[in-house]
């Protein structure tokens, strides 16, 4: 089966978004060369890395979703993680929800306009 093993995060002000996704996921982030993309390390062990790549066109209006396909970080703390994302800069998208047999998931926006998700697993969960 086909999994993700890449990602790009866009931004219009690339340092303003390399501030907040270190700040709060404490990502790493290596520019590959003089007006280029910058490389992400997310961490060790399971995961995958990618990359923040200056943005081409505006950011999405508030509200609406981004031309691409969102991410999601696993968590252990939905509500610190939430907490953090705000006192960053970002701001909450929707409300979580509970996903059946997955845990609590809440999406929310980086200070650029960009979705991306926030899992805390629970198996139990209903």
């Amino acid at each position: 089966m086909p999994r993700p093993v890449y990602f790009e995060v866009y931004a219009s002000d690339p340092e303003r978004a390399i501030t907040f996704y270190t700040t709060v996921f404490e990502w790493h982030f290596e520019r590959w060369a003089p007006d280029a993309a910058w490389a992400i390390t997310t961490g060790s062990g399971a995961g995958i890395d990618g990359s923040l790549v200056q943005r081409d066109e505006p950011p999405p209006e508030n509200g609406a979703a981004a031309p691409t396909c969102s991410l999601t970080m696993e968590v252990d703390d939905l509500d610190l993680m939430v907490r953090e994302v705000q006192q960053a800069g970002g701001s909450l998208a929707a409300s979580a929800r509970t996903v059946p047999e997955m845990g609590r998931l809440v999406h929310c926006r980086d200070p650029e306009g960009t979705l991306f998700g926030m899992l805390e697993p629970d198996p139990n969960a209903a």
